[in-house]
Formats: structure tokens, C-alpha cells, sequence
């Protein structure tokens, strides 16, 4: 993938026949499907999504950071790990969807953690926080969701103070040719099909594998780090490629 076609991954949206904005078919894509979300992530990833979280976390700890900012928070699954392996003083958790931090609230509060992690509905275009706010940003399968890539980078990196890790986890497309043959069956037809037994909404999980071969991989989103002013790019292909983790530093 060239980075001249890097962001159509922005022109990939949940609902083909809907004129509405990315943002406001993703909103309604994740309030559809909130209930079934958790069972759906674990189903799919056969629950390698909880390490693949791990190793993330991983990344921050060396840095101790005490306040997070959690993009695209879902559920809370992230914003969890978070609190429990590196006990920030706050974790800040956001997402378009009401019905995804509705399921988050309920669980924090089911852990205890509602004095820890707190979370709001918010635009990660148009983030409702001052600059140079936190000490870590992070982002769990969530930036091919973005109405513009490029735009949420630079928001992001505006909220991390200096020295602080942007750390983002996203799924990606595996390179190897036999492995890309079984990737495709299972997130182009069996994912879809069982997506659609249990949440009702078969357009939401034709969306993921679509919007996953769209994203920027690789270098390419090291560039839009780059270009959002973050130093220090990296990223760890895990799982045969399935999954990526991307870190950056802010000057």
C-alpha cells in the first residue's frame, strides 16, 4: 500500500447505501452492535485480542504514565488492562458510541475501577481536552474508524504532553500468501455470517474486514505518526500479521 491511497480506509464505511458522515454510520454501527461486541471480539480473534493488549501495555510501562487518554475506548477492554497492570492515577476513556461506553461504565463498576477510569462520549477529531493534558494516549482497533486519519493523529499527539507514547493497536493484513487465503475465508465470509446471528447487523461485519485491508499498515502508518509531529515510530507485527502494534514519541 502507497501512502497516496494510505487513507482511503476513509472512504470505507459500515452502511454502503447510507449518505450520512464515517462518524456518525461508525456511531451507529457500534451502538447496534454493543451488546454483542464482547462475545463477537472474543469469537473472532479465538480471544488472542487479551494478549495482544497485554503486549501494548507492555510498551507504557517503562514510562509509568499516570494519566491516559483511551481513543475509541468500546467497551473499556483496554482502558481495564490499563488500570490493572500499570495503575495510572486516571484513565480517561472516549468513543462516538453511547451504547459501547454504556457497557463500559456497567463493567468498570462491576471491577471497582469507576474511581479510576472514567469515561465520555467525544469526536477523536475534535478532542474536548487542553493541550499536553496526558502522559500516554492509546488507541485499541480503533484509528480505521477515524473520518480522518491524519486529523486524529494530530489531535492525539496534541493531547500528549512531552515525552509521552502514543501507543496504537490495530488490526492488520498478513503478507504471507497461504496465510492471506485462510485470513480472507475467515473475515470475508465466516466472520460476516456469525456477525450477523448474533448482533442482527451482517453490514457491521462485512465493514471490519473491509475497513481492516483499507487502514495504512506498516510504514505507511508510521508516516501519518510523523506527519502528526511524533518522533521515534515504531511498530511489532504480532500473529502472523493479524495485528500491529504502532508506538510514537512527542518531542
Amino acid at each position: 500500500m502507497s501512502v497516496d491511497n494510505g487513507n482511503r480506509v476513509e472512504q470505507v464505511t459500515p452502511y454502503a447505501d447510507n449518505t450520512s458522515a464515517k462518524t456518525e454510520q461508525v456511531r451507529q454501527m457500534f451502538d447496534s452492535i454493543a451488546p454483542a461486541y464482547d462475545f463477537m471480539n472474543r469469537a473472532m480473534t479465538l480471544g488472542i485480542d487479551i494478549w495482544w493488549r497485554r503486549l501494548a501495555v507492555k510498551r507504557l510501562e517503562r514510562l509509568k504514565p499516570q494519566r491516559i487518554l483511551d481513543v475509541a475506548t468500546g467497551t473499556g477492554d483496554f482502558a481495564i488492562q490499563l488500570s490493572d497492570s500499570l495503575h495510572p492515577q486516571h484513565i480517561t476513556g472516549i468513543d462516538l458510541s453511547q451504547g459501547m461506553l454504556d457497557e463500559a461504565c456497567r463493567k468498570v463498576k462491576s471491577r471497582g475501577l469507576a474511581d479510576a477510569i472514567s469515561f465520555q462520549q467525544a469526536d477523536c477529531m475534535a478532542l474536548p481536552m487542553q493541550d499536553e493534558t496526558f502522559d500516554a494516549v492509546t488507541v485499541a482497533f480503533g484509528v480505521r474508524n477515524f473520518e480522518h486519519l491524519q486529523q486524529g493523529y494530530q489531535e492525539m499527539a496534541r493531547v500528549l504532553k512531552p515525552g509521552g507514547m502514543l501507543c496504537v493497536l490495530e488490526l492488520s493484513t498478513p503478507t504471507n500468501r497461504l496465510i492471506r487465503w485462510f485470513y480472507d475465508l475467515y473475515t470475508l465470509h465466516i466472520i460476516p455470517w456469525v456477525g450477523s446471528l448474533k448482533s442482527g447487523d451482517k453490514s457491521a461485519y462485512r465493514y471490519l474486514p473491509q475497513s481492516i485491508a483499507a487502514v495504512p499498515q506498516g510504514d505507511d502508518m508510521l508516516r501519518l505518526m510523523r506527519n502528526a509531529g511524533l518522533s521515534d515510530t515504531k511498530c511489532r507485527r504480532l500473529t502472523l500479521g493479524v495485528c500491529t502494534i504502532y508506538t510514537a514519541i512527542k518531542n
